[in-house]
């Protein structure tokens, strides 16, 4: 009963609301009250995020929660913005694309945290949130003078996720980490590539992007103990335990067998079939059918239903143990086909067949389309509209969604945010900027 936990906010958004439920007193955040009439941003409409830090990993934590529906105010350093403004593949007209999607459903505010203004500043801030996403190197916030301990004195419901490469404790923690280097050291990009060949890393920022995943999760996790117990926690996040957790039964089967799992190039050892087989158009498609049940149907579809009893592919265990031997009869059938007819012939048999698509093919893709996951964004910078990924998941009764593009510029909410949310007058805003705090 989450919803029922879950205090109102008062209309100022001046103070901390306090409810006692089951015994607990639950602390949330005000805001001023909507009309019933309105339709939720989505399932985190109501609650505020701060976030803290740049480039990738917590920032995307910080977008996912924007995505269904959370207040995300980033804070920039004054003359300082996040790189990742500047990032993207393609430019036009002087404009890059990372930060279009990167920094959607989120406010802009610059803030200077080594001074003592703007340190009150944030404090004042903290009273009126819900979740602090960081990714500073350990210790910053200590440093600053804002640490959890000051945080939760300040509002004791806080949720801080605290995002970084090596885990706030343990020998490494201290250590910069990026993306690249946690899922070599995690054993990740071991996994990647071809036998006996250099292991590649996938064209993305995938340790990051995970870890930025595992951080929501927390982060949602943590919102729902708070309503049990009305206390916030710290959620640590990092980006070489993101990058292991994602190994499936690795580190089971070395402990248990020995096994020490590496590449298998465009397939995995032992499931099968599971692989990238040829088309009469030189071009590949996947056919899984490793199921006993998937399998029998893909043998029909080829016209040698025998296989599927035959002991060398009999079962889950047989098809591995002659992998090879099974790859190399179903690809002497697949390339008699154009890939088109090959995906329609087993899509009616009931076997799982999918095309290896370019992004210019991901984009045109009608279910895709259909699924609302190639989204418009409009791009205040470029004067122009965008796409990108829609949001994920999808929710039946409070769909989340893409409010703004990535904030044009830094502290391009400063008088929404200090003036609407702070009350700060006007003078004040003007008197912070000219003395560099903001």
């Amino acid at each position: 009963m989450f919803q029922a936990n879950i205090a109102i906010r008062r209309a100022q958004g001046s103070t901390l609301g306090a409810r006692r439920v089951t015994g607990h007193t639950v602390w949330m955040t005000d805001t001023s009250p909507r009309p019933m009439s309105d339709r939720p941003a989505g399932p985190l409409d109501g609650v505020t995020v701060l976030e803290l830090g740049t480039l990738i990993a917590g920032p995307h934590a910080a977008r996912l929660l924007g995505d269904m529906g959370a207040d995300v105010i980033k804070i920039e350093p004054p003359g300082k913005p996040d790189p990742i403004r500047t990032w993207g593949q393609a430019e036009v007209d002087g404009h890059r694309f990372y930060w279009t999607v990167h920094g959607r459903n989120k406010k802009a505010v610059t803030l200077d945290l080594r001074a003592d203004r703007g340190r009150e500043l944030f404090l004042d801030l903290v009273e009126r949130a819900d979740i602090i996403v960081e990714n500073f190197r350990p210790g910053t916030l200590e440093r600053l003078g804002i640490g959890p301990d000051v945080l939760s004195a300040r509002n004791p419901g806080i949720v801080v996720v605290r995002v970084s490469g090596y885990g706030q404790t343990g020998p490494d923690s201290t250590r910069a980490g990026y993306a690249s280097v946690a899922e070599a050291a995690s054993g990740l990009r071991y996994l990647n590539g071809y036998p006996g060949q250099l292991p590649p890393r996938l064209a993305l920022s995938l340790g990051d992007t995970l870890a930025g995943m595992f951080a929501a999760q927390g982060a949602l996790a943590a919102l729902y103990r708070r309503a049990v117990t009305g206390k916030g926690q710290v959620v640590d996040t990092s980006l070489i335990e993101s990058c292991v957790a994602v190994q499936e039964s690795a580190i089971a089967d070395y402990d248990a067998g020995g096994v020490v799992r590496g590449p298998s190039g465009t397939r995995l050892d032992g499931i099968a079939p599971s692989n990238l087989y040829p088309t009469s158009a030189g071009t590949h498609v996947i056919i899984a059918a490793n199921q006993d049940s998937v399998f029998a149907r893909l043998c029909a579809a080829m016209g040698q239903p025998e296989l599927a009893t035959d002991d060398r592919f009999v079962d889950h265990a047989a098809r591995g143990r002659n992998q090879d031997e099974l790859d190399e009869l179903i690809g002497e059938w697949s390339r008699q086909y154009t890939p088109e007819k090959l995906t329609e012939v087993l899509g009616a048999a009931g076997v799982v067949v999918g095309p290896v698509n370019s992004v210019a093919e991901v984009v045109a893709d009608p279910h895709l389309q259909a699924r609302g996951m190639i989204a418009e964004h409009y791009d205040e910078r470029a004067h122009r509209t965008v796409l990108g990924p829609g949001v994920v998941p999808q929710f039946s009764d409070t769909p989340g969604g893409i409010r703004n593009a990535g904030p044009p510029a830094p502290g391009c909410d400063n008088e929404a945010v200090y003036g609407g949310l702070l009350g700060l007058p006007e003078d004040e805003i003007a008197a912070l900027r000219e003395a560099g705090v903001i």
